[in-house]
């Protein structure tokens, strides 16, 4: 395995590879065995598997959540060793940022809902950065898990104004043995929040199966009010929407794919995980 901190170094290291059978799988570190699943499926289907580990803060809104976020590089090397990545680019914001991004980029409805209304210029800073690995990795597939639901969506509609275009492949949530997601974010629980934290899922797993007897407005409030019946959980929202659109949706009947997305307080943790309705 490479390690690799600069372009000139990762440019170096895939000389000789075929791009068409480059997989990339991008993160911000602090790995757990959801990232590894990603990495996983990458040598599954790619002759090199590329990873990069980098705390992105132009998709940061909050300073003092950027300041916190964890990180731990020794590790995450040992468990991409493991894992078998072929290549590791480490950079830092300088390397990534030689000049201020100012590019603005325009998703139309898919920004302005769930994590894009409460965290207000989050995707763009997701989008400068995947967009500026994608040309420096130019990977045939990326690899991205399906508990950031909606920034999936960002990135497909980021890569249709590309001049190559990596195939983007959703893999699914990791959970622990109690049903909480996966999330390098988990480590900063309090044990006690960490406790109450499997009530996420839980709540939404009874919400859907409430759809034989509840409309979806309904659903929402009666999964929002069950996680705030955890004094230790506050809710910041819960939208059952259009798998594909992320529109709202008002009636079961009225879409072939329907995912819930939330997005909760643990304390000073924001923790985020969906589950597919229909």
């Amino acid at each position: 395995m490479k390690t690799v901190r600069t372009r000139a170094e990762l440019e170096q290291s895939l000389g000789g590879v075929d791009r068409k059978r480059v997989g990339f799988v991008p993160t911000m570190g602090a790995l757990h065995a959801g990232h590894l699943s990603l990495v996983k499926r990458a040598k599954e289907e790619c002759g090199t598997v590329v990873v990069s580990v980098f705390v992105n803060p132009t998709q940061f809104n909050d300073p003092k959540d950027l300041e916190n976020y964890p990180r731990d590089e020794k590790r995450d090397l040992e468990l991409l060793g493991e894992a078998g990545a072929d290549v590791v680019f480490m950079p830092g914001v300088a390397e990534m940022y030689p000049e201020p991004d100012t590019r603005v980029f325009e998703f139309g409805e898919l920004d302005k809902v769930m994590e894009g209304a409460t965290r207000p210029g989050h995707f763009n800073g997701v989008a400068q950065v995947v967009s500026k690995l994608f040309a420096m990795v130019r990977p045939a597939k990326a690899f991205f898990g399906e508990k950031d639901f909606q920034q999936i969506a960002i990135v497909k509609a980021m890569v249709e104004g590309l001049d190559e275009k990596p195939e983007i492949v959703p893999c699914p949530i990791v959970r622990e043995a109690d049903g909480l997601a996966m999330s390098s974010r988990n480590t900063l629980l309090t044990p006690e929040h960490r406790a109450a934290a499997p009530k996420i899922y839980k709540a939404m797993s009874e919400g859907v199966g409430k759809m034989g007897e509840m409309t979806p407005a309904e659903v929402e409030r009666f999964v929002m009010d069950t996680i705030n019946s955890e004094p230790l959980l506050e809710v910041i929202y819960f939208k059952i929407v259009d798998a594909l659109t992320l529109k709202p949706v008002e009636n079961w009947a009225d879409s072939v794919a329907i995912q819930g997305c939330a997005a909760v307080r643990a304390g000073e943790v924001r923790l985020i995980d969906n589950i597919r309705f229909v």
